[in-house]
């Protein structure tokens, strides 16, 4: 991860615990939330977040993720008493949210998700650490990803994903199928009306990727294809290079239910990636990138 760049880490969702040792606390990694233990500082550090987003979201973000906010009744000052939003997330969707200690391995996390369970870490950034977290906290994971699980649509695709998530662990396509993840549920931009709008969790939960994804002229805005995706790799270090934009929520559940994966991934074993920053002739093309974010980063010091 790079610091100092006025961005969220990047959430590795699904996740390659990358070195990171977490002793297992359950059969299914869950552990209480205990929202006793947030301290005063905890709660104005989401305080803090919650302000800073919700004035920059608005024009920005697809309107379902406004009305999960309200819907869910996040706007309650204070770091969200699980217990309190699952009533309400239970009610709407059937989902419910989930506290874990960090990064679960990857049929823990489908088997959640399959199971309408959203795992969440418990816990939420320092203050030092507002623009920079190595880790997802509470704040993005709740903040960025479960107002949209108030959507029905949305919902069932996450649903979708999970038990699709465990198919491809038996079909060793894991790679793939994160990249679906990181293109839609972290990074994934929408058509709204004449323009484009944000309503990926890693987009959504950062100040600075919120301007970025949809200000900047450095990245391509590219319309989304399932193929398209497994065979574009991500990078986690900063802003991204491509982002793939959906026409709408219902598009991305029914493309998902109505593919046969195996034969899919059967296909692309021989199949090279596709360079994350390349356009291709038959790319449905928003905007194309001038990548002088990237190109400024490469430049010696």
């Amino acid at each position: 991860m790079i610091q100092g760049r006025g961005q969220v880490a990047k959430p590795q969702r699904p996740c390659y615990n990358r070195g990171v040792t977490i002793k297992q606390p359950s059969p299914d990694w869950t552990i209480p939330q205990d929202w006793g233990h947030y301290t005063p500082t905890d709660h104005r550090v989401w305080d803090h977040l919650f302000d800073r987003q919700t004035r920059l979201l608005p024009g920005r973000v697809a309107p379902e993720f406004l009305d999960g906010l309200k819907r869910l009744d996040l706007t309650r000052p204070g770091v969200p008493d699980f217990a309190r939003l699952n009533e309400r997330l239970m009610a709407l969707t059937g989902w419910q949210v989930v506290a874990v200690p960090g990064l679960v391995p990857d049929d823990v996390f489908f088997t959640h998700l399959a199971n309408r369970r959203f795992p969440a870490g418990n816990f939420i950034r320092r203050p030092d650490q507002l623009d920079y977290l190595q880790e997802p906290d509470v704040f993005h994971d709740v903040f960025g990803h479960v107002p949209l699980l108030a959507n029905p649509v949305f919902a069932d695709y996450l649903e979708a994903y999970g038990k699709g998530g465990l198919r491809a662990l038996d079909h060793g396509a894991m790679h793939k199928l994160a990249r679906l993840y990181w293109y839609t549920v972290e990074f994934g931009l929408i058509r709204s009306g004449d323009g484009l709008a944000i309503y990926g969790a890693g987009i959504v939960s950062s100040h600075g990727e919120t301007l970025f994804a949809l200000d900047s002229d450095s990245p391509n805005r590219i319309g989304w294809g399932l193929e398209r995706l497994l065979r574009t790799p991500y990078r986690i270090d900063d802003f991204q290079q491509s982002y793939f934009v959906i026409d709408s929520f219902e598009e991305l559940l029914t493309t998902t239910l109505e593919t046969d994966f195996g034969p899919l991934y059967h296909r692309l074993e021989g199949a090279a990636d596709i360079p994350i920053d390349a356009i291709l002739p038959d790319d449905r093309v928003f905007s194309r990138g001038t990548q002088s974010h990237v190109a400024a980063e490469r430049q010696p010091a």
